[in-house]
């Protein structure tokens, strides 16, 4: 369990922290999730992406700026214990536990609904078990994903991106869909509803979950406190630019989201439109492979932060803090994300995604009033060019994450809800009401060896 920190070289530059990162977030996942958000926004699927790409645009600069601050760590926790108080680090670092515990979960379930579009014969429980099952052996044996197999695998996505939109643009010219490449009623129609439009933005927020990861290569970087910032802005950006591209073509070939067999599985649909059974194949094994190797590196990664948690003390040391002397994996650990995936097979897609974006809000929204926290008051930066941007651009990223959280699915808000109740609660027990310095947890060494 050595991240091996101390022997990094600082080799990386641009446009590899831009490729990790856009690996990271999975490029196709906007397929994954598109019927949901098509049947919460009425159709403006491109319009909820741009909204939440500006909200995490703001955020991004953020990021950039308290990875200047603090160059070797790399998480909101961090941020908001050094920067606001430890307390309140501490709550944020729970709601990053959340992300951590359920983010397996969500990506197995995108995973078995499209297997089961493709395979309808197969009940979706068979294929939600079947990943779980071969997921948590491979990780119990301590195989684990490599960044060269991510970076194919992100290749694989984006030639299937391309693919898509070839096939679409001959599809639209040959008079089907909308008939056109050109069209604004992809964003903005006589029916639009922005509250409809806010709602989808939040759920479409879970995309640009690990647009931040990069923040965990400071330490192997040429010139962090520049080359980072970049790499996070760019990362969501080009990301986000991905997503507006690809629901938009979407939108074009298919503008009626109601016809969807499956608003879980549309985009497996939407294949089969534009490229036939054999481009439907492929989109497939896209998808598979993805939602695959994303869960293989959740799973591993929270299995490890709770290990973490266990060795110092936050969580009890004798179940989280063991290991397993023959395979030096944390056995109980990854059971324990196992059983909690076991969830999938009674939520849906929409609820799911929301529930994991409670916590992404939450961090994120600190992060932006780390900035503030950091900068406007502990350093007094607040001249009228530093009060723009240590004030007023975090205090714009913060609105926009608060506005996003809010208007999630009210399941998602109670379930989220109660997370941060359990975890003052714990709080207070660990603090002794507050009477003592809460624990520090390891989720910066759990982030750099993911």
């Amino acid at each position: 369990m050595e991240n091996g920190r101390n022997s990094l070289k600082r080799t990386l530059t641009l446009a590899p922290l831009v490729l990790f990162g856009l690996a990271y977030m999975t490029p196709m996942i906007s397929f994954g999730i598109y019927g949901v958000l098509a049947e919460a926004t009425s159709g403006l699927v491109p319009t909820a992406y741009l909204v939440a790409l500006i909200a995490m645009l703001f955020t991004a600069y953020s990021y950039g700026k308290m990875v200047k601050a603090y160059p070797v760590s790399g998480s909101a926790y961090t941020y908001t214990r050094k920067s606001i108080h430890p307390n309140l680090g501490f709550l944020v670092g729970w709601a990053v536990l959340l992300d951590y515990l359920f983010l397996p979960m969500v990506i197995w379930l995108i995973g078995s609904v499209y297997l089961q579009a493709a395979f309808p014969t197969v009940p979706v429980w068979i294929w939600v078990l079947s990943f779980i099952v071969i997921t948590t052996l491979i990780n119990l044996i301590g195989i684990r994903t490599t960044s060269r197999v991510n970076f194919l695998m992100m290749v694989f996505q984006f030639l299937v991106i391309l693919l898509f939109i070839i096939f679409s643009t001959v599809s639209l010219m040959s008079g089907e869909g909308m008939e056109t490449l050109f069209s604004a009623s992809a964003f903005i129609h006589g029916d639009m509803s922005f509250s409809l439009v806010l709602a989808g933005a939040s759920v479409a927020c879970y995309s640009f979950l690990g647009f931040d990861a990069v923040t965990t290569l400071s330490e192997e970087t040429i010139d962090p406190k520049k080359t980072i910032p970049r790499a996070i802005f760019l990362v969501a950006l080009i990301g986000g630019g991905i997503f507006v591209i690809t629901s938009y073509f979407i939108y074009l070939v298919y503008p009626d989201f109601t016809k969807f067999q499956n608003i879980d599985s549309a985009g497996f649909e939407i294949a089969a439109l534009v490229g036939g059974n054999l481009f439907s194949a492929i989109f497939l094994a896209g998808m598979i492979t993805a939602q695959f190797a994303s869960g293989l590196s959740a799973q591993a990664s929270a299995a490890r932060l709770l290990f973490a948690m266990g060795r110092d003390n936050v969580l009890p040391k004798k179940i989280f803090g063991f290991i397993h002397p023959r395979f030096s994996t944390p056995v109980l650990n990854l059971l324990t994300i196992a059983i909690i995936a076991l969830l999938a097979l009674k939520m849906d897609i929409a609820t799911s995604t929301s529930f994991i974006n409670f916590g992404a809000f939450v961090t994120f929204i600190f992060v932006n009033l780390s900035v503030i926290g950091h900068y406007y008051f502990k350093k007094g930066l607040r001249s009228g060019k530093h009060a723009f941007s240590y004030l007023v651009l975090p205090l714009i990223g913060a609105v926009f994450d608060a506005w996003l959280l809010i208007n999630l699915d009210k399941h998602a808000l109670i379930l989220g809800g109660a997370w941060a109740l359990i975890g003052f609660i714990y709080l207070l027990f660990l603090t002794k009401l507050f009477r003592e310095a809460p624990p520090e947890m390891a989720i910066d060494d759990v982030d750099a060896a993911s």
